[in-house]
């Protein structure tokens, strides 16, 4: 039997990352400021992969992209596409519920300046390589970002070269999982049009498609 890893409440893994979340807990005291657990059914077929929480999003709310511009935007449309029911309210007890889907981070701890070492991002691969283990329904996983699908690939024994990141690219994987790529939902890329909301809907039609088939 597979035993199903997270990280402890007070995960020592990272001095860095550890360091930094003491700094916060004095800094900021009523923020969750700890590993972040998924969010969502672990039957899900659909698992949505950012790269780490965000200082005053997940890492105050301890709800992956809750509190920040980003969970705006990732809620809303996952809500549209019928993966989420009920109404985000940017706290963990809004009562939002996630529908065939599943949502982690590839570092479960904030990063100083939401930068992960490549150090930090392989101390924490067991949980992510756990979680694909667990999800047994798994079919589609989107990462949003590169750097988020550059764990997927490392995290699959995969080599950077091998598959390409791009906005709104998909790639079929040998293990039957389809990979799909978005720019990030931050604030930052959605004020610079980088990623524009058309643009990210777009990228859950061809999720919703492959889903349906």
């Amino acid at each position: 039997m597979t035993t199903y890893l997270q990280p402890d409440r007070d995960c020592v893994l990272c001095p860095r990352l550890v360091e930094f979340r003491r700094a916060n807990q004095a800094k900021f005291p009523d923020f969750y400021n700890g590993p972040v657990r998924p969010f969502g059914p672990l039957d899900a077929r659909l698992l949505v992969v950012g790269l780490a929480p965000g200082l005053k999003g997940a890492n105050a709310t301890g709800r992956p992209f809750t509190g920040d511009y980003a969970g705006d935007l990732l809620y809303g449309t996952l809500k549209k596409f019928g993966f989420a029911t009920g109404t985000y309210a940017k706290r963990p007890d809004d009562g939002l519920e996630l529908v065939d889907c599943r949502i982690t981070n590839a570092v479960k701890c904030v990063p100083p300046e939401n930068k992960p070492t490549g150090p930090e991002a392989n101390t924490c691969r067991p949980f992510l390589i756990s979680e694909f283990a667990a999800m047994k329904n798994l079919s589609a996983i989107l990462c949003l970002g590169q750097v988020a699908h550059q764990a997927m690939l490392r995290t699959f024994g995969l080599k950077l070269s091998s598959l390409k990141f791009g906005h709104g690219a998909s790639h079929q994987m040998e293990n039957g999982i389809t990979l799909f790529d978005s720019y990030h939902c931050s604030r930052y890329n959605t004020q610079t049009y980088r990623l524009t909301p058309e643009m990210f809907e777009n990228v859950f039609v061809d999720i919703r498609a492959h889903l349906d088939r």
